[in-house]
């Protein structure tokens, strides 16, 4: 079992930046790929992002969805078990409940939330106009 929390979100403005972390409980965590999701009422459940287990730096893997791929960035410190996801240029649009989740994904199932074993409990995220 691994406990996944979130945390970095806050209230920022247009064009504000934003760094989330994902913090795990075991250090099985480095062999886990580690997706990013947000979600709003409106919109569901939406893939941002993942990085491929036991890759860091240079060498991670590294996946993208297409909502505001050119403004974010993901990376992990497997020595910390963390994750991170970069927010960059924030826009209003950009408003919604961040999540990490972690598991053994295959990079053919990276945007599919239900792929996942782990989730955190999400981290607001709220981008003033």
């Amino acid at each position: 079992q691994v406990h996944l929390v979130e945390s970095g979100g806050g209230s920022v403005q247009t064009g504000g930046s934003l760094r989330l972390s994902c913090s795990a409980s075991e250090t099985t965590f480095k062999s886990y790929t580690v997706g990013w999701f947000r979600q709003t009422p409106d919109q569901g459940r939406e893939f941002l992002a993942a990085i491929l287990g036991d890759g860091a730096g240079d060498g991670a893997v590294i996946f993208y969805g297409d909502s505001a791929r050119d403004r974010i960035t993901t990376s992990r410190n497997n020595a910390q078990n963390t994750a991170y996801l970069q927010l960059y240029n924030l826009k209003p649009e950009d408003s919604a409940l961040y999540y990490c989740a972690a598991g053994t994904v295959s990079p053919r199932n990276v945007r599919e939330g239900r792929s996942y074993d782990y989730w955190g409990r999400g981290t607001q995220v709220t981008v003033s106009s």
